[in-house]
């Protein structure tokens, strides 16, 4: 059972450098569903597997094994190897937690600020202009979806550079980029080893938002030069977005406007297959060890408490 528990702690370790090779070979829509979707199930493995670490080593303590009414020893390894697991993965778990709230706590005061600072001026359509010195520009989920531009980025680019980045936006608008961040975020605090996946899910969101707009506007030279200006404009910005909102200003922005200036490139090689392959493989294999050695726990605590013979 341990031993099983063992394997979703490690096989988040995988994640970066299947990451890089997701960003690389398959299409961007693809590889934000792929990477979120692996990211996702590797964090919640590794909690149910951290969990019950933890409950292993309270109940080899005789007041946690009085509560659970065993009437038996509950089957483990030594408690040599127990009891620091158990200790070590509270402590992960109490880390994960305290992080996590802080960034929710944080991104949540983040994101009122903005749909406040948002709803003080009258919108044109889906535009909000707002009035500040800082060049900035981003989508803004809610009800309903705003895209927030200041008074400084537009005073950056040009009338179609404009139209373009607000093309981006609302491409990520559309395309519910911020629920993809949000779960990148959780991830990443669920261990140590997803926190590079967060980094490579933005990428993705920013590299599908950019194919879109570019097929939007038609023009994928333009889109590239806003987003490099506007870029360029925003890079000692000050900004009080939220982290889950979406911006074209974020992320690798010279391997972006290199994505967009080369030749559109069909993603359905063999090798994009292979690293599909790979995130679900470690996705499922993860899952399926955090179950098996859940199962594997409850029995073991049935055994312990007489409901079955030993």
């Amino acid at each position: 059972m341990t031993a099983l528990l063992l394997i979703p702690l490690v096989l988040p370790f995988v994640m970066p450098p299947l990451a890089r090779r997701a960003l690389d070979r398959l299409a961007p829509v693809t590889a934000l569903w792929a990477l979120t979707a692996a990211a996702l199930v590797l964090a919640g493995a590794c909690v149910a597997a951290l969990g019950a670490l933890v409950l292993t080593g309270l109940l080899r303590l005789p007041a946690f094994a009085a509560l659970g009414e065993l009437v038996h020893p509950l089957r483990a390894p030594s408690g040599y190897l127990v009891l620091p697991a158990a200790a070590i993965a509270t402590g992960l778990l109490t880390i994960g937690a305290g992080t996590l709230t802080h960034s929710v706590l944080r991104q949540t005061r983040a994101f009122r600020t903005a749909r406040a600072e948002a709803g003080r001026r009258p919108p044109a359509g889906d535009l909000c202009v707002v009035d500040s010195p800082e060049p900035d520009a981003y989508a803004l989920p809610g009800r309903p979806h705003r895209i927030v531009v200041t008074t400084a980025m537009l005073r950056s680019l040009g009338p179609d550079e404009r139209e373009a980045l607000f093309a981006h936006e609302r491409a990520h608008n559309r395309g519910g980029h911020h629920y993809f961040l949000a779960a990148a975020e959780l991830a990443a605090h669920c261990h140590p080893a997803l926190r590079p996946a967060r980094a490579a899910i933005r990428l993705a969101a920013e590299r599908a938002a950019d194919e879109a707009a570019a097929t939007a506007v038609g023009d994928r030279r333009l889109l590239a030069r806003a987003i490099a200006r506007a870029a360029l404009a925003g890079q000692a910005a000050r900004t009080t977005r939220p982290g889950f909102a979406p911006a074209a200003t974020t992320g690798p922005v010279p391997q972006r406007v290199a994505a967009l200036l080369a030749a559109h490139e069909v993603h359905a090689r063999r090798s994009a297959c292979w690293v599909a392959l790979l995130l679900a493989a470690c996705a499922a294999l993860s899952a399926t060890a955090a179950t098996t050695g859940a199962i594997a726990f409850h029995h073991e605590v049935e055994i312990a408490q007489g409901e079955e013979p030993r």
